[in-house]
């Protein structure tokens, strides 16, 4: 509550808070009990969308048993944004896409809160605000544009690594733009059970890193840089440097700077100060 608080920013309309429900069975998800305060607040409603891998979350109604199960309907309306399929959004300056598929249900808010469990990710390098934004708000097609840079809407393989950095920066961009060119849209990210596989891994490696805090920013590129540098600067960093490295994970980063979804140069302000 006091780092969102701290942005001063204020919700207009309805409030979607997007988060990663986590795949079973052990997966590092955001716990309900930390974050109900804030989701309460805002009088949020929980979204997310259906993944076009497998597993647990590949059906509306299965999904909505994983998000009962792991406690978030307990603190919050929860809604599958492409239950109803996609709804369209367009890419302007991209290099990659033309356009965004989102879930169906995504216009159907008016302000977003998007709520990251920072970590290492096997195809990313790493999740934060802009994956959550681009390939968690994608529909199942949305989510096989993006890893393809956009050559299938049917099968999320065989794309190339730096079109798929690349194209997360982008359909990252269609939402931003969307929300009142950033204005409607905030980002709050959680440096706890950092771990170098993703809340998409029901059996994770073991985090290698301390618990380092809560950042949040208006800037999806700022957040997720300034996660990056205290990650890389904690002890036992060197396995989650590797997989970022190996993933291009930084690109999507210099690609969001690029098209104009915000800033890698941020200022660290601690609050606790």
């Amino acid at each position: 509550m006091a780092v969102y608080e701290a942005l001063n920013w204020e919700p207009a309309g309805s409030v979607a808070v997007k988060l990663s429900t986590g795949e079973p069975p052990e997966s590092n998800y955001l716990e309900p009990e930390l974050i109900k305060d804030l989701v309460q607040s805002v009088d949020g409603t929980i979204v997310e969308c259906n993944t076009a891998y497998g597993g647990s979350r590949t059906e509306t109604a299965m999904h909505r048993q994983v998000a009962e199960d792991h406690g978030f309907t307990a603190i919050a309306d929860v809604d599958i944004l492409d239950a109803d399929g996609s709804m369209e959004l367009p890419v302007e300056g991209g290099i990659r896409l033309e356009k965004n598929l989102v879930g169906a249900h995504f216009g159907n808010y008016d302000s977003y809160i998007v709520l990251s469990h920072f970590k290492g990710h096997a195809m990313a390098g790493f999740g934060g605000a802009i994956k959550n934004i681009s390939i968690g708000l994608g529909s199942k097609e949305g989510k096989c544009l993006i890893h393809t840079a956009g050559a299938s809407n049917s099968s999320p393989w065989g794309g190339d690594q730096t079109g798929f950095t690349e194209s997360m920066a982008e359909a990252g961009k269609s939402v931003s733009d969307y929300l009142g060119n950033g204005e409607r849209i905030v980002y709050v990210s959680v440096l706890n059970n950092i771990s170098i596989d993703c809340d998409c891994d029901g059996n994770p490696a073991e985090p290698y890193i301390h618990d380092i805090g809560i950042a949040a920013s208006l800037d999806p590129v700022a957040v997720d840089q300034a996660c990056i540098d205290l990650a890389f600067a904690a002890e036992g960093s060197e396995a989650l440097q590797v997989r970022v490295n190996e993933r291009e994970g930084l690109h999507t980063l210099e690609h969001a700077q690029e098209i104009g979804l915000g800033s890698r140069t941020y200022e660290l302000v601690n609050i606790d100060k």
